[in-house]
């Protein structure tokens, strides 16, 4: 099905999963355990700036699987010029491709905490980050937003994205809904998920997430 999976050979090459004792090695000159947490809602929930407002209250490293892609592809490395290959024959980046880059982000990074914005997607990415990591996050923050909000929201944040029209964006949720819903529903049985509100004042909006954080601190500085 991957035409190209044998250009990502650097990134996937190896199929076993790293220990926390070898994440940590890269991860924390004190050696610390990471402490991962998940990021994930709708396009247009909002969770971009919650994710600033958790750095600059909690210290944690911000890692967008997105932005991570797209630096990678800026860089005209071959896995970039692959990457965006992938992209514009309408197929998906194989998850163990991005989940490598968030990997050598943790391992060049001096913080343990990391925040991990858009990903996991689907059930798929999950299992690949679990596999490759070798650890499940500690936390994992919902971002709830109905769909009319969201809409709106990415249509009057005017990015210049051609397909930023009501029928693409309904199109683009529905996409998200099926593949994220697993992955909400498998943390909520495990009592790792937190279903945020995302509706009202970004500030409002905030005073739901600092308690979760707020009740881990000293968990988190223990890491």
């Amino acid at each position: 099905m991957w035409r190209r999976v044998a250009s990502f050979s650097p990134f996937i090459s190896s199929t076993k999963s790293s220990t926390l004792s070898q994440v940590n090695h890269g991860i924390s000159s004190k050696d610390s355990t990471p402490f991962i947490t998940f990021v994930l809602g709708g396009p247009g929930s909002g969770k971009g700036t919650q994710c600033a407002k958790i750095v600059d209250t909690f210290g944690f490293k911000h890692l967008s699987a997105g932005d991570l892609l797209r630096r990678e592809i800026a860089c005209n490395s071959e896995s970039g010029s692959t990457i965006l290959d992938t992209i514009k024959e309408g197929q998906i980046v194989p998850s163990e491709v991005t989940v490598r880059l968030i990997r050598r982000e943790m391992e060049l990074s001096n913080n343990h905490k990391f925040l991990i914005d858009g990903f996991p997607r689907s059930e798929e990415n999950r299992i690949a980050f679990e596999r490759i990591i070798g650890a499940e996050p500690n936390i994992v923050l919902f971002f709830d937003c109905p769909e009319e909000e969201m809409v709106k929201r990415v249509l009057n944040r005017n990015q210049g994205r051609v397909d930023d029209n009501i029928d693409t964006i309904k199109k683009r949720l529905k996409v998200f809904e099926a593949l994220n819903l697993p992955v909400v529903n498998h943390y909520a049985k495990k009592g790792k998920l937190h279903k945020i509100c995302a509706v009202g004042a970004e500030d409002e909006i905030f005073e739901q997430v600092r308690p979760v954080f707020a009740g881990c601190e000293q968990v988190i500085s223990e890491s």
